[in-house]
């Protein structure tokens, strides 16, 4: 029976080897298999080497059909195509077998060799590269095989001379002339079609903002001129003369309407009974005060009539602009108050010979006012902790009348490490807290931000959360937070917690806390478990992000964190006996941390990318704190930081305690620094592989560090870093994406000097290295 079991693939496959011998023979009478394409690119000498082989790759992405997938030249699924055979039904399982296995042959056909050839001109053409010829023939493979190849002539590439908008007396004239400094076409650039294109969505967007309500990218007529000679090419930009009268002149609003309460019941409802609210005067100039009015439907008053005075950015008696409406309808969206948001504009008449008005009306159809939601949740942590996270939530929408929202949490969790060698912690998690955001800036003073992008954020909160340690602990841990958040521009965004308040007690130790420590040769560091932390803290991030645009294969995000601790309340509080300065009879917390967090992503092709992350970061404790708190402590090892080591089991510097650190999750310092690549390849649409190097570690500031010799940073850091490689695999599915690392060691930094080095003790074989050197992390997200 075992040697039916073997020779049955054997013959699977000898038999499917013989029916692929037999592809010639499947093939249509007189047809071939394509294969694919090559090219001959004749090119004119002032085309360098690099935009040659950048034409070549954007010539072979145009190429249809795509040829049938090969294994060393064999066309495998087309074998399997015709070995499967015709299925008698459609949906039969031979049907579906043939559709999961095998692949419809690719025939050569010239009518796609003619039609790829005018494509791949015209899109030479559109580059600048006028007058270039494409022409395409069949080369032979084998006896069943063929291939396309084009060649094609490339001559010298047009460049933009100069352009010229020609206005004339009409305003949409003018407004047009006066965007010409922001023109995309620039002298001396490449004439492309593309550019073309994008400067007449330009100027149509440009005269949208300045109150053109109909006018249309269509309406700009661009001439050129290419007798110019050397290879240059005139621009003319003018307004196309037969273009509706509509979209020659500018709109202005005269009144807006708003229905905060809008559904289709209530949809006959009309303005008369609207409420007349007039915003503050922002702007002297403005014109017509008896226009600067907002209706506001609402006879149930839910809604404050200042909430849509700070969302809606047409005013009016002013102009119509594009990109303030697209704000307005953004910001109302994101205000999380109405489930659906569409508006209206009705032209109600002339507003002056050369200008006319706008109506315009917001319909809201609110979200419900109160709401429960149930959540069972998976995650994982940095320190190798997994499980699962149930929450109830309760949300109270426009709390306060002005879109603010009341979210109100209850949690309880359970967490397991994962890949702790044996000795794993579960963590049991109990939890509330309640957060208040505001859509605005609630402050004395004034903070600056840009109005052009969305609402800012005041968010004030305040949770409670008991942690039980595996029958070694219970750790209790109170926080309150006050601050904003805020957008400069679509790349910046800044966070600021002036008030920030974290109080954190341990209580109810186990015998099992305290075996743990008689296990290891240095308990010091680890009684600082015992003693209560209290942390008085303001807390300032900024976040810069590559600009949003799809075709970069570039892109970058950097991360900058402030936190200065103790510096108000150390003013105030004085020393007791034991020099300390206490709050409620617990020393505060006094240091300045200071980090960067950044991250490069270069898209190499279709289906790899690089990603680089380093992180850099410093903390300086000072009155009251010898070291960092240990909640604010960095910490190296686990799932997404080295991964060749167990979570927190680094540093700080050579200090090494490894048993007892799975379970307390020590070994944090105040000094940090880590590098990571990775090489991340897609396998179709759900699988990716990945290949990685790891290195960090981090270290004491001060010499008075409970770690003692060795943690403390020196020159010779780079000697104690910790370095780890390996492999990992990705299911990406799309709403979350599941990992697994598997890692090795390179370096060991708590080694002797002159040992840290291990690859050469790299031996797959041997089950102890395996045991002690291959870790394997499991997580959710990617890693960086």
């Amino acid at each position: 029976m075992k040697r039916l079991q073997l020779y049955i693939p054997l013959l699977l496959l000898t038999s499917i080897f013989v029916q692929s011998c037999n592809v010639a023979k499947k093939l249509p009478a007189g047809e071939k298999l394509y294969v694919g394409a090559d090219f001959v690119l004749n090119t004119d000498s002032t085309v360098s080497s690099d935009e040659k082989g950048r034409l070549e790759e954007q010539l072979t992405e145009l190429v249809r059909p795509r040829p049938n997938k090969q294994l060393f030249g064999f066309p495998y699924k087309v074998a399997m195509y015709y070995f499967i055979g015709e299925p008698k039904k459609e949906n039969g399982f031979r049907a579906s077998l043939r559709r999961r296995f095998g692949e419809a042959p690719v025939l050569a056909s010239a009518r796609g060799l003619t039609a790829n050839s005018t494509l791949m001109a015209n899109v030479l053409e559109n580059q600048g590269y006028l007058r270039s010829q494409v022409g395409g023939e069949f080369v032979d493979v084998n006896s069943y095989k063929t291939k396309a190849r084009y060649t094609a002539q490339v001559p010298q590439r047009y460049l933009i001379d100069s352009v010229s908008f020609i206005g004339d007396s009409t305003l949409v004239a003018r407004a047009m002339f006066n965007t010409s400094p922001r023109s995309a076409l620039k002298p001396g650039d490449p004439f492309v079609i593309d550019v073309v294109s994008a400067e007449k969505q330009r100027i149509a967007d440009a005269l949208k903002q300045r109150g053109f309500y109909y006018f249309l990218p269509d309406y700009v007529v661009m001439l050129t001129d290419t007798a110019v000679g050397n290879h240059k090419v005139r621009f003319y930009v003018a307004i196309k003369p037969d273009m509706p009268e509509a979209a020659k002149i500018p709109y202005y609003i005269r009144n807006i309407y708003i229905f905060p309460n809008y559904t289709l019941a209530n949809a006959s409802q009309d303005t008369n009974r609207a409420e007349a609210y007039r915003p503050p005067v922002t702007n002297p100039a403005d014109t017509g005060r008896s226009l600067r009015r907002f209706f506001i439907v609402d006879s149930a008053r839910l809604y404050k009539p200042q909430l849509f005075n700070d969302v809606i950015g047409l005013r009016p008696g002013r102009r119509y602009n594009s990109r303030v409406q697209d704000l307005s309808l953004s910001r109302l969206v994101n205000l999380g108050t109405f489930k659906y948001v569409r508006n209206r504009f009705d032209p109600v008449g002339r507003f002056g010979r050369d200008s006319a008005l706008f109506d315009v009306s917001y319909f809201l159809t609110p979200q419900p006012r109160r709401s429960i939601r149930l959540e069972l949740s998976g995650n994982s942590r940095s320190n190798n902790l997994a499980g699962t996270l149930f929450t109830v939530s309760w949300i109270a929408r426009n709390f306060l009348g002005r879109a603010e929202q009341l979210v109100v949490n209850a949690t309880a969790g359970i967490d397991l490490q994962i890949g702790a060698a044996g000795r794993g912690v579960t963590n049991f998690r109990y939890g509330a807290d309640a957060t208040l955001s505001f859509p605005r800036l609630v402050s004395p003073f004034t903070i600056r931000y840009d109005r052009r992008q969305v609402l800012p954020k005041t968010n004030v909160s305040v949770g409670y959360e008991l942690l039980q340690r595996d029958s070694l602990y219970n750790l209790s841990s109170f926080r309150a937070s006050f601050g904003y958040a805020f957008r400069t521009s679509n790349r910046v965004e800044h966070s600021f917690n002036p008030l920030n308040i974290n109080y954190v007690h341990s209580f109810n130790f186990g015998q099992k806390f305290y075996e743990a420590l008689g296990d290891t040769l240095t308990a010091g560091p680890f009684y600082r478990l015992i003693e209560d932390q209290l942390i008085l803290s303001s807390l300032y991030s900024l976040n810069i992000t590559s600009p949003p645009t799809g075709n970069r294969r570039y892109s970058n995000r950097w991360t900058l964190n402030i936190e200065p601790a103790g510096n108000l309340a150390g003013l105030f509080v004085k020393k007791n006996e034991l020099d300390y300065k206490n709050i409620i009879g617990v020393p505060f917390a006094q240091f300045i941390r200071l980090d960067l967090d950044t991250r490069h992503y270069f898209q190499l092709n279709k289906s790899l990318v690089w990603a680089n992350r380093f992180f850099g970061g410093i903390g300086v404790p000072y009155g009251n704190s010898a070291e960092l708190p240990f909640v604010r402590q960095y910490f190296v090892g686990g799932a997404n930081s080295v991964r060749a080591f167990r979570p927190r089991a680094v540093g700080p510097g050579t200090f090494a305690n490894i048993g007892s650190r799975v379970l307390f999750q020590d070994g944090g310092g105040d000094i940090k620094l880590e590098a990571n690549t990775e090489l991340r390849a897609k396998l179709g649409s759900f699988f990716q592989l990945a290949a990685f190097v790891d290195a960090g570690n981090v270290w004491s500031y001060s010499d008075e560090s409970t770690y003692g010799p060795g943690s403390q940073f020196s020159n010779d850091f780079i000697k104690q870093l910790a370095i780890g490689g390996g492999l990992g695999l990705r299911i990406d599915l799309s709403y979350f994406l599941i990992r697994a690392d598997l890692a090795t060691p390179f370096q060991k930094p708590y080694l002797p000097e002159g040992e840290r080095w291990v690859l050469n003790q790299i031996n797959f074989r041997s089950r102890d290295w395996r045991r002690d050197n291959l870790l394997l992390n499991i997580a959710v997200g990617y890693p960086f």
